[in-house]
């Protein structure tokens, strides 16, 4: 079916009288009872209001599709209309609307006509639709301007199929996710992606981000794919990846070792991946080919990942009820509840991080454990007590697993049930309890002390390598080992020394960028000066990514130029002996921070790391076209 069969030029309205979204919606529906599409006016008028009640179907971008699924419309219709100076519509980007495309559909009608109405879509994601639909006058110009992309979608289409039925392509699917899910997790999607076209073989990858699992795989994807890749440093499902070809790299490798991953992939030379309840000596195999420094990492940071939640949210609300104690008391209801709220998700942090840690280890069945264990060493033992619990827990229950491996099918059932929430518990706990904690809390009472006594020289050094790390590899494992660190310290002392050295040698890199876009124009290209614009709010908010783009274009540059502004600000913190109230938020915490000088101090740090960095950028970065 064309689309001239759905869109007729009775049902084009070349100039719209109406001045606002309701006036819209009337005039639509009646030219639609008017030319016999819908049978009550008033009926599909409601369908319309009902569905942007729901969201506004103003795309954006000066484009609205007003549409209703309708028991009062007779056959399925669309309708065009525009208005030349434009209305507010309720657009999601908050511009004005100048082009309709409404959709009636009867009731009942269940995929007819879809594939028609995807290529009306497509079109209007194609560049210069739009700006070509305000320019017509008839409604012969209307349908000029459909024919003229509708052979362009047809050609995509084709295309398409044509990349369906290639039955000698690979099809390899993968799971990317980073601990924070924000940029290396998308970042390394769109480098396999981009890598597998380059070697001829379809790709999907599933991502873990921090807003949940997008492009998810199917059962389908899963029985059909040729290879996985794991790109991932968090835990990931992996048990229905059983009995397949399967590597498993850091999210890193997913960005920089794209292509290398992708024609391994392609070469299938590396063990098939077996679940834990399949006994197969590929498994050996498997585990041996597996880098141990980079399997505990994974499981540090799938505890890490797990637990800034608690740590941010938790440390925010605690540095906003100081705030509220300078000003109105410690009797202040303000402070007490926001106060018992940031305690309250603070009380979580190392038992999280402990369970977790197990949970990556050895699944579900160590969550529990690995939490007591994190429980029990956060009344002694601390942050690294915990730490050490997360991985003992997940130990003593994988060893369960393989002592239960031989036992009788019939008694699958009480393994979980049973022998690995009360063994795993009680071997834990006998560990925790006699060894652990005597040990880690001499030491923990050895390392606050050290830390409470530390002269300023070895601050300062201690606070520029904190700084530094940050910027090193802006979210990767280095980073995370520094923001680690200081977050132990904050919790075990309650004192946010070298975590304003974290704090502000994070910032650095965003910063420093957008500053010398700004100040170093002809180094820049445009494309280049708009990305950078938005590191002023990225850096402002201690989101160290932000800076990843220009990073990874030109690491040879970005990476060291970027260390040493970061490390410079790390140092200063301590020089300036800044401690800053909460574990995140850049320059959002400075309210709630002891004094007016700690927060001038602070600023003074970070802006005059990002300063030296931004010279350095200026001076050494080619000009680009």
């Amino acid at each position: 079916m064309e689309i001239k069969d759905l869109l007729k030029r009775n049902l084009m309205i070349m100039e719209l009288k109406a001045s606002n979204k309701m006036d819209v919606i009337d005039e639509i529906s009646q030219k639609f009872f008017d030319e016999g599409i819908v049978e009550s006016k008033e009926e599909f008028k409601q369908g319309l209001i009902k569905r942007e009640e729901e969201t506004s179907t103003a795309l954006g971008e000066g484009i609205a599709m007003p549409h209703s699924k309708n028991d009062t419309v007779k056959e399925p219709a669309v309708l065009f209309a525009k208005k030349e100076e434009g209305l507010d519509y309720e657009a999601l980007d908050g511009e004005k609307s100048y082009i309709f495309f409404s959709i009636a559909v009867p009731n009942g009608e269940n995929n007819l006509h879809v594939e028609t109405l995807a290529q009306l879509s497509k079109m209007i994601l194609k560049e210069g639709f739009i700006d070509k639909l305000k320019e017509a006058k008839t409604p012969e110009d209307v349908y000029n301007v459909i024919d003229c992309y509708k052979e362009n979608i047809k050609e995509e289409i084709e295309e398409d199929k044509e990349e369906k039925i290639k039955t000698d392509q690979k099809f390899i699917i993968g799971v990317t996710a980073c601990p924070n899910g924000v940029a290396h997790t998308y970042m390394a999607q769109e480098a396999l992606e981009k890598a597998g076209k380059i070697n001829n073989v379809r790709v999907k990858i599933e991502t873990n981000g921090s807003d949940g699992v997008k492009n998810r795989l199917t059962d389908e994807d899963i029985k059909n794919a040729d290879a996985v890749i794991i790109a991932a440093d968090k835990k990931v499902e992996m048990s229905r990846f059983d009995a397949k070809k399967l590597i498993q790299r850091p999210v890193s490798d997913g960005i920089r070792k794209s292509d290398e991953l992708i024609k391994e992939a392609i070469s299938g030379s590396f063990p098939i991946y077996y679940a834990d309840n399949h006994e197969k000596e590929s498994n050996t195999s498997y585990s041996e080919k597996t880098n141990l420094r980079s399997e505990i990492y994974k499981d540090l940071m799938n505890g890490v990942s797990h637990m800034l939640p608690f740590v941010i949210g938790g440390g925010i609300l605690m540095a906003i009820s100081f705030l509220f104690e300078r000003f109105f008391g410690d009797s202040s209801i303000a402070f007490i509840f926001l106060n018992k709220i940031g305690i309250s998700a603070f009380n979580f942090l190392i038992p999280v991080l402990a369970g977790y840690i197990a949970y990556s280890i050895a699944d579900r069945p160590a969550l529990m454990p690995g939490m007591v264990a994190g429980l029990l060493a956060s009344e002694g033992a601390g942050f690294l007590g915990g730490l050490l619990g997360g991985f003992i827990a997940g130990l003593v229950v994988n060893t369960l697993k393989k002592v239960c491996r031989n036992m009788p099918k019939s008694l699958d059932s009480v393994k979980p049930m049973l022998i690995y929430p009360v063994f795993g518990l009680l071997i834990t706990g006998v560990i925790m309890f006699f060894i652990v904690d005597p040990i880690f809390t001499g030491i923990n009472n050895g390392l606050n002390s050290w830390l409470m006594n530390m002269g300023t020289t070895n601050k300062v050094l201690i606070g520029s390598l904190l700084g530094a790390m940050m910027a090193a590899d802006m979210g990767g494992p280095i980073n995370k080992a520094a923001y680690t660190f200081a977050t132990g310290a904050f919790i075990g002392t309650n004192d946010g020394a070298f975590m304003a050295a974290v704090m502000a040698g994070g910032m650095v890199p965003p910063i420093a960028i957008a500053l010398a876009s700004t100040l170093f124009k002809n180094k820049f290209n445009e494309n280049e000066r708009k990305s950078a614009l938005s590191n002023y709010l990225l850096g402002l908010s201690f989101i160290t990514e932000g800076a990843i783009p220009f990073a990874a274009a030109k690491p040879q540059l970005i990476i060291p130029i970027s260390v040493i502004g970061a490390g410079i600000a790390g140092g200063l913190t301590q020089l300036f002996n800044v401690s800053v109230p909460a574990p995140h938020g850049g320059v959002f915490v400075l309210p709630a921070m002891s004094s007016l000088n700690q927060a001038i101090f602070f600023i003074l740090s970070f802006v005059i790391g990002s300063i030296v960095s931004a010279i350095l950028l200026g001076i050494f970065k080619k000009k680009e076209d």
